[in-house]
């Protein structure tokens, strides 16, 4: 799905190299380490192959980040090689996450982050680097607990600036950087 040689063709197993080796190895998510080093993470790989199935699914995983207590379930990555492959249907997409969201009465509660190997922010090249802080090995969705996320950035001494960091973070190593990084090869 990405554009780089993975060391694995396991969607779980790349995305947890991307979760390990980018997100928290980079600090693009300084909250991202906390949770992941206490097993708060649900990863999950969907089989969904239309976007309808993709919606029931994360409906299902939604209901069940809000039923279960954060301590065992702080955030949610749901994996969907199958389906949405094309950036612009995944952007199109997130419209219906979020009715998603407000069908089941979950607005102030939940929220979904999106990444996708293909990202690109609006108005900014293809190849620019600073779309690769969007950038996962398949697409994703990404499930977040809004008290969660309030409490971390409460703490953080300035959270305006973690998206200007990260996007001077891959300026400085590009895109082949990012690439690298992803293979094992540069986590200097």
């Amino acid at each position: 799905m990405t554009d780089t040689p993975l060391p694995t063709d396991d969607p779980i197993a790349a995305t947890r190299l991307w979760l390990e080796r980018i997100v928290i190895g980079l600090n693009l998510c300084p909250f991202a380490k906390a949770v992941y080093v206490k097993d708060q993470v649900r990863i999950v790989l969907s089989d969904a192959t239309t976007p309808e199935a993709l919606v029931e699914e994360l409906a299902e995983e939604l209901v069940l980040l809000r039923d279960t207590p954060a301590e065992q379930i702080d955030t949610t990555l749901i994996v969907h090689p199958q389906v949405l492959t094309d950036f612009l249907d995944y952007n199109d997409f997130l419209d219906n996450a979020d009715a998603a969201i407000e069908a089941l009465d979950l607005q102030g509660i939940l929220q979904v982050a999106s990444f996708h190997p293909d990202y690109q922010f609006d108005g900014v090249a293809a190849d620019d680097a600073s779309n690769y802080t969007n950038r996962a090995p398949y697409p994703t969705l990404h499930l977040l607990r809004e008290d969660s996320v309030e409490r971390a950035v409460d703490v953080y001494p300035d959270p305006d600036v973690i998206v200007e960091r990260n996007i001077q973070t891959l300026d400085r190593i590009g895109v082949e950087g990012w690439h690298r990084r992803l293979r094992g090869e540069d986590l200097s």
